[in-house]
């Protein structure tokens, strides 16, 4: 089975059972809503890449984390597009879900997303006890404060803002519980992880940086220029897009030469390859160029 089917058979395994009768129908429905479609699935996809180049000898833990992770992922997605955060209209080319189901239902699947997360998570414990403790600690500490998405949103509060630290706590943590979950759930060490994820995440930041500055609603699926809108600190406003663009290779670089040794590392390196070329405009310096505006 690949990593695709993985991914979707566990996360629709999660959210049937949050659905289970009694239930409100109308937050039911809001939680299928919030996780399809899914995406490209990033973050998952890295966790069972990394599990996979460990030996992966406990597949169902290790689509428990992947779907864990990427259910905190769509949580923090509907509680970032709240009127409180980014007041967004669209999410995924559709509307977001304070729009479809109301802001309070919103709420409730953001929060619901989370608290199923970490149940996913203990519901696959017996297969490991020791490994799925250190699964939910990492998921704890990449979600919350100091260190996780919860930090990264309460950096926008600030009057000054340390962009390393809000890069790292915004986008980076959940790129590093991947690559950390990933090896955990493979029975590796997973503090050594950490490095690649952060770079990953870190390139993934600038990445995003730029095709909010360069790309329209349609390419993205969801409001443009947002970073603008808001005032938050951003890489290309530090840089400038050739600069952002420079940043994000050598990044990517440092990613590729962090990786563990471990059986798969070729098939991580190229992993992050491939996704460099999924995720970031870097056909504006091939071709396109002289189309950016403000260059």
């Amino acid at each position: 089975m690949g990593f695709g089917n993985r991914i979707e058979d566990a996360i629709s395994t999660a959210i049937q059972d949050g659905q289970a009768a009694p239930s409100p129908g109308k937050l039911a429905d809001a939680l299928q809503y919030a996780v399809s479609p899914g995406g490209a699935r990033i973050r998952p996809t890295i966790l069972l890449s990394v599990a996979t180049a460990c030996g992966d000898d406990q597949p169902r833990l290790a689509n428990a984390a992947a779907a864990a992770l990427e259910l905190i992922h769509c949580a923090s997605l509907v509680h970032d597009d709240l009127p409180c955060f980014d007041d967004a209209d669209t999410r995924r080319g559709k509307p977001s879900v304070h729009k479809a189901f109301g802001e309070p239902l919103a709420v409730l699947t953001g929060d619901s997303l989370i608290i199923m997360a970490f149940s996913v998570l203990t519901d696959a414990a017996h297969l490991e006890p020791k490994r799925a403790i250190e699964l939910l600690k990492v998921l704890a500490t990449r979600t919350g404060m100091p260190n996780g998405i919860c930090a990264g949103q309460g950096w926008e509060a600030e009057g000054t803002v340390n962009l390393a630290a809000y890069h790292r706590a915004k986008t980076g943590a959940l790129f590093i519980a991947a690559t950390q979950m990933g090896a955990i759930a493979a029975g590796q060490d997973g503090e050594q992880w950490e490095e690649l994820g952060a770079r990953i995440g870190e390139a993934f930041q600038v990445a995003d940086d730029l095709r909010d500055a360069l790309y329209d609603e349609d390419a993205l699926g969801k409001p443009a220029g947002q970073d603008d809108l808001h005032g938050r600190p951003n890489a290309v406003t530090e840089l400038g897009v050739y600069g952002a663009i420079d940043r994000m290779k050598d990044i990517l670089s440092g990613a590729i030469a962090s990786i563990p040794k471990c059986p798969g590392e070729a098939l991580l390196a190229k992993l992050v390859n491939t996704q460099a070329e999924m995720l970031t405009p870097l056909k504006w310096r091939a071709g396109q160029a002289s189309k950016i505006p403000g260059e």
